[in-house]
């Protein structure tokens, strides 16, 4: 059996290695990631997502599965009315209260520097909204609706959430080391803290896909707000080793939730 009929094995191969082909000149230059042509590598690179998972899904279900996947990512009605509360709000209400615990427990002094600016200058504000959303619509469908969807329907919750996080902290890994990537934002990252942080975002992801009827559209949402807020609050670089202890302890609330069975049958409308 060809290993493409196995979505299991082959999406992380596919997503992996298409990315990490591409991204090979990048990682070996001395010039930025935004200066061509490594931007270009970087961008071919970087639609692993779409090539593995819109790949797998044409040669394992066809037209079907192909139709599947865009309703999940177009049909808003899938998503019930306290999610999209959730949705919008919940990495707000999160590193509001996470800079607030940071202030009491002397992590630092200033946790938060928020560019107010942001709402009087639309020029801006759609920028950050177009970078905010425009890499999770690359993602969310090829990580969340093809390989989520196929790991579950082996795997429980919890180990698919792993899996599927697993993979993408290896696929952000190389992010750490392009020349230049960082260079105007103020997220800063350090793979020690990073990598186990977005397998903790995973299992938030996977509580939200469930939740909302196996929609793309809301994990894509959710992504893009975790962004979204990153930037407009400008979280203080002390802050992300400090944020992954509340990712822990949001990751091992939800884990004892899902074995403890008391949870509601997922939405699979």
């Amino acid at each position: 059996m060809p290993l493409i009929k196995h979505p299991l094995a082959a999406f992380p191969l596919v997503y992996l290695g298409w990315a990490y082909l591409f991204w090979i000149p990048v990682l070996l230059s001395d010039s930025s990631v935004w200066a061509l042509p490594n931007l270009i590598w970087f961008l071919i690179g970087g639609a692993s997502p779409v090539v593995a998972g819109l790949g797998l899904a044409a040669a394992n279900g066809g037209k079907k599965q192909m139709g599947d996947l865009w309703r999940r990512l177009t049909d808003w009605r899938r998503i019930p009315g306290r999610w999209w509360l959730i949705i919008l709000f919940f990495w707000l209400a999160y590193d509001l209260a996470m800079a607030g615990l940071a202030v009491l427990l002397g992590v630092t002094g200033e946790p938060l520097d928020t560019n107010w600016q942001l709402f009087v200058n639309p020029g801006p504000l759609l920028f950050l909204l177009v970078l905010s959303f425009v890499f999770p619509a690359v993602e969310e469908v090829g990580l969340r609706g093809f390989y989520l969807e196929a790991l579950q329907q082996r795997f429980s919750p919890v180990v698919a959430g792993l899996v599927n996080g697993a993979v993408w902290a290896l696929w952000h890994a190389p992010f750490v080391f392009f020349p230049g990537y960082y260079a105007n934002t103020t997220f800063h990252p350090e793979l020690y803290w990073w990598m186990p942080m977005i397998i903790c975002h995973t299992l938030l992801i996977v509580l939200v896909y469930n939740r909302t009827g196996r929609s793309i559209l809301a994990v894509l949402i959710f992504h893009a707000m975790m962004n979204f807020n990153g930037e407009w609050l400008r979280i203080s670089p002390e802050m992300y080793p400090f944020m992954l202890f509340g990712n822990l302890a949001l990751a091992a609330l939800l884990i004892m939730f899902w074995k403890s069975g008391r949870q509601s049958p997922p939405n699979t409308c």
